[in-house]
């Protein structure tokens, strides 16, 4: 595989709203984290029907390399290609032999 794309990592910060309920701010409030050198690949997609509108689902799939570990979380979402996508699931870190870890895959999937 090719490590040579560069993604965004973005994840939310707190605002509350005009009834002092917390919400997550995704905006001015989130925490931004480049990174480079990792590979995303098209995963598969559906299209899903839903109040009379159909909504497209395309799936992709993130991957590090062979000892790279990034700072993801499945609350966060990620930027790439101008396009933002959301992490479904947990981040699999896969453990490297003796320790560490060998590398990371994390599901993510863009609504449109």
């Amino acid at each position: 595989m090719l490590y040579l794309q560069d993604i965004v990592i973005v994840r939310p910060g707190t605002t509350e709203d005009e009834y002092g309920n917390e919400q997550e701010d995704w905006g001015d409030g989130a925490t931004r984290i480049s990174v480079s050198g990792v590979n995303v690949q098209p995963a598969g997609g559906s299209t899903e029907d839903t109040d009379d509108k159909q909504i497209v689902v395309t799936g992709w799939r993130l991957y590090t390399p062979r000892g790279m570990d990034i700072d993801l979380r499945e609350t966060d979402r990620v930027e790439a290609w101008d396009t933002t996508m959301q992490v479904i699931g947990k981040v699999a870190r896969w453990p490297a032999p003796g320790g560490g870890v060998h590398h990371v895959e994390a599901d993510l999937r863009e609504v449109a």
